[in-house]
Parts: C-alpha cells; sequence; structure tokens
C-alpha cells in the first residue's frame, strides 16, 4: 500500500515538474505573443482612424474611398499581427501563408454573400454612381450617402434615420442620384378655368420664377400648356436651378402658386359634372 502511494506521489511530481518546465519554456512566447496581439490591434484602430483623419484633409482624394483605405489599413495590421503571433510559437512564414491560403478559400466558399458586398463595394469606387454627400434613391431607401465600407454603404435619411445597406443590394438595384448633376429641372403643374386668360396666367406664373435661385440655363423659365383636361386647362411653369436649391425653390412655388393665381383673379377649378334631366311626356 505504502509503495502505491510513493508511486502516485511520483507521477504527480513529475507531472508538476513537466508542467513548470514547459510554461518556464514558452512564458516567454506567450508573453510575447500576447504583447504583440495587444499592441496590433490598439495600433490597427489609431492607424486607421489617424489615416482617415488626414486623408479626409486632401481636396484631390474623394471621401468616398477615405473609409476604404481606413479599413485595409485596419484588416492589413491585423493580419501582419496574427502572423507575428504565431511566428512567435515557431510556426514558420510560408507555412502561415498557406493555412491563410487555404483557410481564405474555405472561408470564401462559406461567405460567397459577404464576399460578394466587398466586390459590390469595389465596383461602386470604380464606377462612382454617387459620392459621399449625395441625395440617392436605392431599393426603398432615400437619402444622403455618408460613406461606403467595405461591406455596407452608411446612408442618412432626410428623417435623421441611420440606414446601413449591403453593398451588394445597392450594386442589384437601379441607383437613382439626384445630386449627380449640378443643375435640375423644375416643373410645377396647375389646373386653371377654362374662362381664364391664357397670358395673364403666363405672366403671373413667369413673375414667380424671378428668384435669384433660378438659372437661365440650359433654358429661362418657360410657360406651357399641356392639356386639356375636363375640368380645367393644365398650364405649367417650367425653369432650372442649381441642385442645391432645388428642393427649397420647389417647395417655395407650391406655397406662392395659389396666392399668386388668387390675386390675379385666376380660378383654380375642381372636378364638376353637369346633369341634365329629360322631362318624358
Amino acid at each position: 500500500m505504502g509503495d502505491k502511494i510513493n508511486i502516485n506521489l511520483e507521477i504527480i511530481s513529475n507531472l508538476i515538474n513537466s508542467s513548470i518546465q514547459i510554461f518556464v519554456a514558452y512564458a516567454g512566447q506567450v508573453l510575447g505573443a500576447t504583447v504583440i496581439l495587444i499592441l496590433g490591434f490598439y495600433f490597427a484602430g489609431k492607424l486607421s482612424k489617424v489615416a482617415r483623419k488626414n486623408l479626409s484633409l486632401f481636396n484631390k482624394i474623394d471621401p468616398l474611398i477615405v473609409p476604404i483605405i481606413g479599413n485595409i489599413i485596419r484588416y492589413g495590421i491585423i493580419i501582419i499581427t496574427l502572423i507575428a503571433v504565431l511566428g512567435q510559437f515557431g510556426v514558420q512564414t510560408t507555412s502561415i501563408i498557406a493555412v491563410l491560403g487555404a483557410a481564405g478559400l474555405a472561408i470564401g466558399l462559406a461567405l460567397q454573400g459577404t464576399l460578394s458586398n466587398v466586390a459590390a463595394g469595389v465596383m461602386l469606387l470604380l464606377l462612382r454612381p454617387f459620392t459621399t454627400g449625395d441625395w440617392v434613391e436605392t431599393g426603398n431607401v432615400s437619402g444622403t450617402i455618408r460613406e461606403v465600407g467595405l461591406f455596407t454603404t452608411i446612408i442618412d435619411t432626410f428623417d435623421n434615420v441611420y440606414v446601413s445597406i449591403p453593398n451588394s443590394s445597392i450594386w442589384n438595384s437601379t441607383i437613382t442620384n439626384h445630386s449627380h448633376y449640378e443643375t435640375r429641372r423644375i416643373d410645377v403643374d396647375i389646373g386653371i378655368h377654362y374662362d381664364s386668360n391664357l397670358e395673364l396666367a403666363s405672366d403671373v406664373l413667369l413673375k414667380l420664377a424671378d428668384d435669384k435661385r433660378v438659372k437661365n440655363k440650359p433654358k429661362p423659365p418657360q410657360f406651357l400648356v399641356m392639356k386639356y383636361d375636363d375640368s380645367a386647362i393644365v398650364v405649367r411653369l417650367r425653369l432650372y436651378s442649381h441642385t442645391k436649391d432645388w428642393y427649397a425653390l420647389y417647395t417655395d412655388l407650391m406655397r406662392k402658386l395659389k396666392p399668386a393665381l388668387d390675386e390675379a383673379g385666376i380660378e383654380i377649378p375642381y372636378p364638376h359634372r353637369v346633369i341634365s334631366t329629360k322631362n318624358s311626356a
């Protein structure tokens, strides 16, 4: 019995000694790997922010690609950090690259949808259907572009809602960019009574276009008769403005339109029907 106890104590002692030896042998590597990991992730985030901040100061650099460059710097430093950590444990660089290649292939097959967002983001940056600050509509979302990331595009809606859309969803849908051109056309339609004087109506509507925000190019303001409806003559005021003034000018014209017609004595009719009856003899 005593011999068995001595054998067990000897085994335990050997295990403890082996554990201590292993810990002493690898303590430096574990400590070094931990320090490298912490510093790597810290500098990845720090340098990414610094790059974004400094690149945004250069006017020649498109603001749309600044977040992408920041993300590339961040993920690049993280990959280098992971390689350095594995190198602390004696893993050869060639082996690491081979493992990363195999892992990348496996991850690529498993995350085809995610990688399609990256590819779509690259295409959006190359073709540039919009840039930062543009007013766009895509899918059922309308708002201004904040940034295009590696995986998603950030849009701020006009009611101040943050929307993150996968790049592939934008790439595969119709993109309407209201800010692409510097000049936009405004058409204001209104129905006036059949007894109205069209020349007077023209003067009233063109007078509304006497606004510093109205541009005379590509064409000066126009008064157009569009069609003769059942209850009204539909006329149109057509003019051009700078894109940044488009919405404010349009709403101002709509607000001033009725008071101007009322002052000129031009009636805006409402749909009505004339019913006649026939008395039977």
